[in-house]
């Protein structure tokens, strides 16, 4: 049962683990993106821009969301823009087999933090992976992929 003593464990995971899995996953796509020569933006959550510095913006929602956007690609092809579209997907694999491998290790703590870490980057890897469109122009990255393979053109990223 949900408690007010669980108040300060659903503000940690919504204001801190869950952005932190977004920023990753966002991050994914930007490894990708530069590494096939693309200009690159990200921005952390949505509305009035908080900070900027150079590619990176944090949004006052900060905890909501996050934008990914690249274009030209020296190495442009569907294979590449897949790999930018999955790249998200991939660091959330990655990062749950180091924070796993890590407390298998002993290296980190069993804790309800990264539980939680875990918890939300297989929700993100899940929902990432569904073929939906989520508004005009914003696409998961199931659906970017499969409109990649099937036209050889990818739709703008939005994340």
């Amino acid at each position: 049962m949900f408690t007010f003593n669980d108040m300060m464990t659903f503000v940690i995971a919504f204001f801190v683990t869950l952005p932190l899995v977004a920023l990753i996953h966002s991050l994914g796509h930007l490894f990708f993106a530069k590494l096939f020569g693309g200009k690159i933006k990200l921005a952390l959550g949505r509305g009035k821009t908080l900070l900027s510095y150079g590619i990176f913006e944090l949004r006052l929602v900060y905890f909501f969301d996050s934008e990914c956007h690249y274009q030209q690609l020296k190495i442009n092809n569907k294979w590449t823009h897949c790999l930018v579209h999955a790249g998200g997907i991939i660091f959330n694999i990655l990062a749950i087999v180091l924070v796993n491998s890590s407390i298998y290790l002993g290296i980190l703590p069993k804790h309800l933090f990264f539980y939680q870490f875990v918890y939300f980057s297989v929700y993100y890897i899940f929902f990432s992976l569904l073929p939906i469109q989520y508004g005009e122009n914003h696409f998961s990255d199931g659906k970017s992929i499969v409109t990649i393979i099937r036209t050889g053109s990818p739709p703008d990223l939005f994340d």
